[in-house]
């Protein structure tokens, strides 16, 4: 078993994934760990806000430090000193982000490296093979990823080719042990923009091949968030109750939460760092039920928080709220300084995990918190 769901409201599951690194209570949030780092902070950083999972990108780390690094060094866990479960995507979101330097073929995706021009093939079979030595412990199918305005044509074109790379990855999945000997779970990915129809045949080719865990793609490529909360309704009663569901890539606050009322058990997104390094931080998060919350952003350049010499937010138990105030983050961010940038990513990720144990401790008892 990979996957104990403990209690439901509604749609939302309270649950614990398990691990060869690890048991995660879900709902849970990772942070975007592209390079085998999360941007400005340390493993023990992570470790002190009790961080369980974080995401690598196998496009990337194709790139660099590459395969056969990797592979010396016995895998991203030992590369980075990191003992906590890591969960890979598999290169597919690449496949729309660096679109203007890449190529689709029936056999995979032809990119020019992004750093130095060279020709990359990334094939369902490369991908995986990537995934074994990184040696995560979720594994992503190798997907199309499409942006948003394309049409329903280019749509089900594309939701064919990923069933086909799916059913491609799952083979190689098999035939492959990862280099550390740990046990590996692999997740297809649902695709099919916002047409309702095209996701249903999506996951119905999915649950055919057969996955450890489903992931819902193409919810942050340019849609307008109506849009986004469709699919996820479209979604919460077709997804197989007893696997891992994981929503790639959307991550604000109320998103999550929309995600958790329609089932989504894991979540992932850059927006608690990358908006942290811009000097927007989440604070005062309050809930009373998944339909009654709030939660403030501070703005930190702005010239008010200039002589604000109190925490940034005082229910906040990270190390950055114990010890500095506005006043000093202000000045960092405006003489950027990167040791802001570290503080603000801390305390943004800390906001995003009590935000998940709230959120699970309402689905648990129902309770104000």
């Amino acid at each position: 078993m990979n996957f104990g769901i403990l209690k439901t409201q509604g749609f939302a599951r309270l649950g614990k994934l398990y691990t060869d690194h690890g048991i995660v209570e879900t709902p849970c949030f990772i942070p975007d760990g592209t390079l085998g780092v999360v941007k400005t902070l340390s493993v023990e950083d992570l470790h002190s806000i009790d961080m369980d999972m974080i995401l690598g990108n196998t496009y990337h780390l194709m790139v660099k430090p590459g395969i056969e690094i990797l592979e010396k060094a016995g895998g991203l866990h030992k590369f980075m000193n990191w003992d906590k479960p890591i969960l890979t995507d598999s290169g597919g979101f690449q496949v729309f982000s660096l679109s203007k330097i890449r190529k689709m073929t029936e056999e995979g995706a032809v990119f020019r490296n992004h750093l130095n021009g060279d020709k990359i093939l990334l094939t369902p079979e490369k991908s995986i093979q990537m995934q074994k030595v990184i040696g995560s412990d979720i594994a992503m199918v190798l997907d199309e990823c499409v942006a948003a305005e394309k049409n329903y044509k280019y749509f089900k074109r594309s939701v064919d080719l990923t069933l086909r790379w799916a059913e491609r990855s799952k083979k190689e999945f098999e035939r492959l042990q990862t280099i550390t000997g740990k046990k590996q779970q692999l997740f297809g990915i649902v695709q099919g923009g916002s047409f309702e129809d095209l996701r249903r045949y999506s996951l119905e080719g999915l649950i055919k091949i057969g996955f450890d865990g489903y992931a819902i793609g193409g919810v942050s490529v340019g849609e307008g968030r109506d849009d986004k909360y469709k699919v996820m309704r479209v979604l919460a009663d077709l997804l197989p109750v007893d696997k891992p569901r994981y929503l790639m890539g959307l991550g604000m606050p109320e998103e999550i939460i929309e995600g958790v009322k329609n089932g989504v058990d894991i979540f992932d997104c850059v927006i608690p760092t990358r908006n942290a390094r811009h000097g927007h931080l989440f604070t005062n998060f309050k809930m009373e039920s998944l339909d009654k919350y709030s939660y403030d952003v501070v703005r930190i350049r702005n010239a008010k928080y200039k002589t604000d010499f109190t925490p940034l937010d005082e229910n906040c138990s990270c190390y950055t709220c114990k010890t500095y105030t506005k006043a000093y983050l202000h000045h960092l961010l405006n003489v950027n300084e990167i040791l802001g940038m570290r503080l603000m990513s801390l305390h943004n990720l800390k906001f995003y995990l009590d935000l998940m144990k709230k959120i699970r401790r309402v689905i648990d008892s129902g309770r104000k918190d």
